[in-house]
C-alpha cells in the first residue's frame, strides 16, 4: 500500500507548483476563479467591473545589471484607490517582477510566481534560468486570458541578472502571454507613454548604478505629470517609488532615503528652472 501510495506521488510530481495547483487545488490559482466565457457577476460589457488599477512600471539596463521601479498609485476609475501599493517585487534572488493591470490579481499572480520560481529550485536543486523564468511568467499571464477579456488584465515586466551572460535582461508581454526581450528600457502602465519619452532622452549606455536610479526617478515624475493615474514623489506622505536593482550579487531595494534625496534634487531643479512642462 505504502509503495502504491509513492508511485503515485512520484507519478505527480513536478517541478512546476503551478501545475501542482492545476491538478489538486485548481480553486486556488488567480485565474482560475471564472470559466472562459463566463461573464463576472459583476460586471458586463456595458459596465466593466471596477476593481484598483496599479501604474506605472519602468525598466532599463545600467552598466553591470538591470533596474526596476515603479509608482505608488492605485487608481479605480477616477478615483485613488491607495497611496501606498507596491507594484515591485523580487521574484528571486536575481530577478524582480512589476506588475500593472487590475492589482489584486496581479498581487496573486506574484505571490504565485515567486512560490514557483522557489519550488522549482527545491525540487531541481539549481535556479531556473532567466529564460525560464519569463517562460514561466508568460504561460501564467496566458492563463489569465479569460479574465482579461473580463476587462481584469494584468500585464507584468520582467527583469533579471543573466548569470552565465554576465549582464542584465529584460523582458515585457501582452495579456495573451507573448514574451518580448526588450533592449536598453522599456515602460508599462498607463502613464508608459510618457516615461517612455522620459527614458529616450536620459538613458545612456552604461549607466553607473545611482544614475540609473535617477533616471527611472525622473522618468516616473514625468509620468506622473502628464497621467493623472500615476503617483509622484510625495514629500509631504514621504512617499517615493519603489526601486529595485539587480546585479551579479542579486536583487536589492533602493533606501528610501536615497530615493527622497534623488526625487527632492529633480524637484528642485525644476524649480529653479522654473518649468512649466
Amino acid at each position: 500500500m505504502q509503495e502504491t501510495t509513492a508511485n503515485q506521488v512520484a507519478a505527480n510530481a513536478t517541478s512546476s507548483f503551478t501545475e501542482h495547483l492545476q491538478r489538486q487545488r485548481p480553486d486556488l490559482l488567480p485565474f482560475g476563479q471564472l470559466p472562459f466565457g463566463q461573464q463576472h457577476p459583476a460586471g458586463n460589457a456595458a459596465t466593466p467591473l471596477q476593481a484598483p488599477h496599479g501604474t506605472t512600471i519602468v525598466a532599463l539596463t545600467y552598466a553591470g545589471g538591470v533596474l526596476m521601479a515603479g509608482d505608488r498609485r492605485a487608481t479605480m476609475g477616477n478615483v485613488i484607490a491607495s497611496r501606498h501599493i507596491e507594484k515591485v517585487f523580487p521574484a528571486d534572488q536575481y530577478s524582480v517582477l512589476g506588475i500593472a493591470g487590475t492589482a489584486g490579481i496581479a498581487l496573486d499572480i506574484t505571490r504565485l510566481f515567486q512560490v514557483e520560481l522557489e519550488h522549482y529550485e527545491k525540487i531541481e536543486g539549481t535556479l531556473l534560468s532567466l529564460d525560464g523564468k519569463a517562460n514561466r511568467l508568460g504561460a501564467m499571464v496566458r492563463s489569465n486570458l479569460p479574465m482579461a477579456m473580463q476587462g481584469l488584465a494584468v500585464v507584468p515586466l520582467f527583469a533579471g541578472f543573466d548569470r552565465p551572460a554576465g549582464l542584465g535582461r529584460l523582458f515585457s508581454y501582452d495579456v495573451t502571454g507573448g514574451r518580448y526581450e526588450e533592449q536598453e528600457h522599456h515602460t508599462v502602465g498607463s502613464g508608459s507613454m510618457f516615461a517612455r519619452g522620459a527614458l529616450k532622452k536620459l538613458w545612456r549606455p552604461n549607466l553607473p548604478e545611482r544614475d540609473a536610479v535617477s533616471v527611472a526617478v525622473e522618468a516616473l515624475y514625468d509620468a506622473a505629470d502628464d497621467d493623472s493615474a500615476t503617483g509622484g514623489p510625495d514629500p509631504v506622505r514621504q512617499l517615493w517609488p519603489v526601486v529595485y536593482t539587480v546585479n551579479r550579487t542579486g536583487a536589492f531595494r533602493v533606501p528610501e532615503r536615497e530615493l527622497a534625496a534623488m526625487a527632492g534634487a529633480i524637484i528642485e531643479s525644476r524649480a529653479v528652472a522654473q518649468r512649466e512642462a
